[in-house]
């Protein structure tokens, strides 16, 4: 593609159609399109703009879709401009997904200084698609000062949300002590708050003990040193009723600005490149060696071995990388 340049200065003036051209162009497994992708990026990572990275995650039907919605509209009503990344579980079978999240946001998709880009998981692990985190970085640079990343529901791979976002809200329905068990220890031990939804009408003194459960479970855990005194913390809230959802902005912005004044945010960041680095060396090999006609038979072979039992999976996969 020969109108990267024109692209990139096309989204660093926050036009929302070039945002959703250079978004399709990173999440595209074309080999053409990945070189194209990466010259992009580099372009825009030299402005310089970074987010408040929030990324959510809950159990199906908690509300995160109207909760996402009423947190939106309240954000740009107070002057920020703000993307929602939703992504929407894959099909197994053809990768494809409803991607039903712009629909169910019909007013904040309206929104003028609002952007909503649904895309499929593609069956990536972490709840998140794997260009999710390039997606974010180029809605930093078309001016978006808040990016809420929404998973795919609550999972034990859904942790991976953390390495690209600064902070992480878990939304829970109000439940009993079964559904409290239910949630899984790692992914308590990385939300930074747990919001209880729908804490109105009947629900409400059930999404009160609830949050009550919640905040003695957090209690428990361990403190974490990137953590201020009474973090992380468990609120009630109404999506339905946009009841809380301003006071849970404050206590967000209180975490944020501590983690900035204590060097906390650099650190995570400065870890969270490391990571994602890692991962794309360990991504680009993998598609290397299936490139690498030779060693894809060389692959095949080795694998019959293991299957086999006649070899074991490390050996194998140290040969192949030896070859590579």
């Amino acid at each position: 593609m020969n109108d990267i340049p024109d692209l990139a200065r096309r989204v660093a003036a926050g036009e929302r159609r070039a945002l959703a051209r250079a978004i399709t162009l990173v999440e595209s497994g074309r080999a053409d399109h990945r070189v194209d992708a990466m010259a992009l990026l580099d372009v825009l990572a030299t402005g310089g703009k970074q987010a408040i990275r929030i990324g959510l995650s809950g159990t199906p039907g908690v509300g995160k879709s109207t909760f996402i919605e009423g947190f939106g509209l309240m954000l740009t009503a107070a002057g920020h401009r703000v993307a929602v990344l939703a992504v929407d579980p894959s099909s197994a079978r053809s990768g494809g997904s409803i991607l039903g999240d712009k629909t169910r946001m019909d007013l904040l998709a309206r929104d003028p200084n609002a952007f909503i880009r649904p895309s499929p998981s593609q069956t990536q692990l972490g709840g998140v698609a794997r260009r999710t985190r390039e997606a974010v970085a180029l809605c930093e640079a078309a001016g978006y000062d808040i990016v809420l990343i929404e998973t795919v529901g609550v999972g034990q791979s859904e942790t991976v949300v953390a390495q690209m976002s600064d902070l992480f809200l878990l939304l829970l329905a109000p439940a009993g002590g079964d559904e409290l068990q239910g949630v899984k220890r790692g992914i308590m031990e990385i939300a930074d708050m747990v919001l209880v939804n729908k804490a109105d009408g009947d629900l409400k003194p059930q999404a009160m003990r609830t949050c009550a459960d919640y905040a003695g479970a957090l209690r428990l855990l361990r403190k974490r040193s990137q953590d201020p005194e009474g973090f992380p913390k468990a609120m009630i809230v109404s999506a339905l009723e946009t009841i809380g959802i301003a006071d849970a902005w404050d206590e967000m912005q209180a975490l944020i600005n501590w983690r900035r004044e204590t060097d906390v945010w650099g650190r995570s960041r400065a870890a969270q490149a490391r990571y994602w680095f890692a991962e794309e060396v360990r991504l680009q090999l993998l598609a290397r060696i299936a490139s690498d006609p030779d060693l894809d038979a060389r692959m095949t072979i080795l694998e019959k071995e293991v299957v086999a039992g006649r070899m074991s999976p490390a050996a194998a996969a140290a040969e192949v990388v030896a070859q590579t």
